[in-house]
């Protein structure tokens, strides 16, 4: 018996109890599972954000509106970057700080070289979800086309929180249109060979920097969590 009768003859197993002329259509799918495990608070869901984002080997950082432009222009000091490419639609007081730096535009005639020369990208992002650490692109007016989150090897993206953040994937596919360019982002790109020996950038940048910005200062997120705490607690 070849490999492809076995395979037919554990269909044919497996499909003998179903009814002829039912379709994949006829027996109703029960919806009800669960869309998030548990309940958080939204700065709860920021927290596990950030925590499962280091698990997965990403640089997460904490910001205000005002402290931003200041933040990126030290972490791309840092790095030493002198080249960075930014969407169009990308906030420009962003990179108010950022001196020196040469800012690069996306552009649909760049080439798979030019990109990979470029030292960093600076993006938004669509949603966040905590309970996954994934950061999900969409290709927006702040995200740009799909290949320059992809080709350089920094990649660092502002996540505006607590709004963009949301507990689980189910609940961040609503937010989501499924015609658009969807770039999921757990990490930096990463692999394992058959040795298991892990090698990072093959598949997109080796080094993801995360930004959690808050539009109210630390200390009004804090009063506003406390608030959450005691409204569940009542």
């Amino acid at each position: 018996m070849s490999s492809r009768d076995m395979v037919l003859a554990r269909v044919r197993r497996a499909l003998v109890d179903v009814p002829r002329g039912e379709g994949p259509g006829g027996v109703p799918v029960a919806r009800d599972y669960h869309r998030v495990h548990g309940s958080r608070t939204s700065a709860q869901n920021v927290d596990l954000l950030a925590e499962n984002l280091a698990d997965y080997r990403a640089v997460v950082h904490r910001s205000d509106v005002e402290g931003l432009p200041r933040l990126i222009g030290r972490l791309l000091a840092e790095r030493g970057a002198r080249t960075v490419l930014v969407p169009p639609g990308l906030d420009a007081s962003w990179t108010a700080g950022s001196t020196g730096v040469t800012l690069v535009e996306d552009r649909a005639s760049s080439t798979p070289r030019e990109l990979d020369a470029v030292d960093s990208v600076l993006t938004g992002c669509a949603v966040a979800i905590a309970e996954t650490g994934t950061l999900v692109l969409d290709g927006g007016p702040d995200q740009g086309r799909r290949r320059i989150t992809l080709v350089p090897d920094h990649h660092l993206c502002v996540v505006r929180v607590p709004g963009q953040v949301v507990g689980s994937v189910p609940e961040a596919l609503p937010r989501l249109a499924p015609d658009r360019p969807l770039t999921w982002i757990s990490g930096p790109s990463a692999t394992s060979d058959i040795e298991l020996d892990r090698v990072e950038g093959v598949h997109g940048p080796r080094t993801l920097e995360v930004i959690l910005l808050a539009a109210a200062s630390e200390a009004e997120v804090e009063s506003e969590a406390e608030a959450e705490a005691e409204v569940e607690a009542d």
